[in-house]
């Protein structure tokens, strides 16, 4: 793939998970609910790191790219740590969990603003080489999507639904994107370089047609019944 392609993808992507963003917040703002939030913040930061990675590329002469390589690190695992949080604590009774969301999203800012002091105060901690943080921070990523696969898969057989059975597929397909890119970090095969990024777009847009689905699949849908697609979903 050339970088044009490459930063065609990037895009793409970024503005994928944007929409899917706008989609997200929707259960948030209707219900006040604060375990509603992981979604959307997951999918923005997930933007955002493709937005790091376009730049990257196409400024890839420039001398801030290393920091703009390591933000995109930092912010996409960030990305599906918020959406396996909020997977993990979506089947869990609110009143009892609100207090561990709590603290959980707070740690997940905490680590966040730390990380990005890592990245920008280079001379006060030591960074070990991009290629074996990349290879740590993909496998971290491949977990996360794992486990939102089975979690949406036994949501999916509990309450077996057409639509619902897409949910684990994109989280697949957005986890053997992960491993694609692992692949490609190791032994430089550039089959999973090209795969990795077409079993990216696949699996957001998967995610895109379920969620667009969810809320506007029929014309007799109310923002309510919307919600509660999604919240079958998770």
């Amino acid at each position: 793939m050339d970088n044009a392609a490459l930063i065609v993808a990037e895009v793409v992507s970024a503005i994928i998970c944007f929409v899917l963003l706008r989609f997200m917040i929707k259960p948030y703002r209707t219900t006040g609910e604060s375990r509603y939030l992981g979604l959307p913040l997951g999918f923005g930061f997930l933007g955002v790191s493709y937005v790091f990675m376009g730049f990257a590329l196409y400024f890839e002469s420039f001398i801030f790219v290393d920091d703009l390589k390591w933000l995109q690190l930092f912010t996409q695992a960030y990305a599906f740590a918020f959406l396996a949080a909020t997977y993990y604590f979506s089947k869990k009774p609110p009143e009892r969990t609100r207090l561990w969301w709590n603290i959980t999203y707070a740690g997940l800012i905490f680590a966040l603003v730390v990380s990005y002091l890592v990245v920008f105060e280079p001379p006060m901690f030591g960074l070990p080489s991009y290629k074996t943080v990349d290879e740590y921070f993909r496998i971290f990523n491949i977990i996360c999507l794992a486990y939102i696969s089975i979690h949406t898969l036994r949501s999916h057989v509990s309450r077996p639904d057409p639509k619902t059975i897409w949910i684990p597929l994109s989280y697949l397909l957005l986890g053997f994107s992960q491993y694609s890119f692992l692949i490609w970090s190791i032994d430089s095969s550039f089959s999973a370089y090209v795969g990795a990024h077409v079993l990216r777009l696949s699996g957001l847009l998967v995610l895109l047609f379920v969620a667009y689905q969810a809320f506007y699949g029929t014309r007799e849908a109310s923002p309510k019944e919307g919600i509660r697609d999604e919240e079958a979903s998770t």
